[in-house]
C-alpha cells in the first residue's frame, strides 16, 4: 500500500482514497520569509507544481530519480516518501503515465508560515504494475484526487510537509 505522499501524487492511490477531517482554517498572518500572504501561497503552488513534476520523472528502477522528489519534501513527507519508494522498487513494481494538478486553491497561512493548499490532482493516467504486467491500482479510484497540502514556508525554500486525502469543499470535478 503506497503511502498518502507517494499514493496521491505518484499512483493515485492503489486501494483508494483515505481523506483527512478538513482542518478549521487558522489565521492569516504568516511569519514566514515572504511579505504576503499572496506571496507564501505563489511560492508553495509553485514547490506543488514542482514536486508533481518532480514525481511525473521518477522511474522506480533508477534511485537517482528520486532524489528531485526528496529534495522537495521535508519531515514526515520525505521520510515517507523515501520508504514507499525503496517498497515499490523492492517489489519490482513500475509506475507510468503522469500526474496532471488539475486546480489549486489557497485555504491558510499560519503565525509559522505553513501554507496550506487545496489541491485536485488527476491521476487517471498513472498506472502501477507489477513485473506481471497486472495492475496494481484500485478499480475504485477516484481519476481526480481531492488533497490537502501542507507547505512549509518559513525557511529559504518551501518544502512540502504532508499530503493527505481530504473530504467536503472546495470539491474535484
Amino acid at each position: 500500500m503506497l503511502s498518502a505522499v507517494v499514493a496521491f501524487a505518484l499512483a493515485g492511490s492503489i486501494v483508494g482514497c483515505t481523506p483527512q477531517s478538513t482542518p478549521s482554517p487558522a489565521p492569516s498572518s504568516s511569519s514566514s520569509t515572504f511579505s504576503s500572504d499572496a506571496e507564501a501561497f505563489a511560492a508553495a503552488e509553485a514547490t506543488y507544481r514542482a514536486y508533481v513534476d518532480a514525481l511525473n520523472k521518477v522511474d522506480l528502477k533508477n534511485p537517482e530519480t528520486f532524489e528531485a522528489v526528496y529534495l522537495l519534501t521535508t519531515g514526515d513527507a520525505n521520510e515517507m516518501a523515501r520508504a514507499e519508494f525503496s517498497s515499490l522498487q523492492s517489489q519490482g513494481l513500475t509506475v507510468g503515465g503522469l500526474t496532471r494538478v488539475v486546480s489549486v486553491e489557497e485555504s491558510t497561512v499560519s503565525a509559522s508560515g505553513d501554507v496550506q493548499l487545496y489541491v485536485c490532482a488527476d491521476v487517471s493516467q498513472v498506472t502501477l504494475t507489477d513485473s506481471d504486467g497486472r495492475s496494481r491500482v484500485s478499480p475504485d479510484r477516484p481519476p481526480v484526487q481531492p488533497l490537502t497540502v501542507r507547505v512549509l514556508t518559513a525557511r529559504q525554500a518551501p518544502l512540502i510537509a504532508s499530503i493527505s486525502g481530504r473530504e467536503g469543499s472546495p470539491f474535484c470535478n
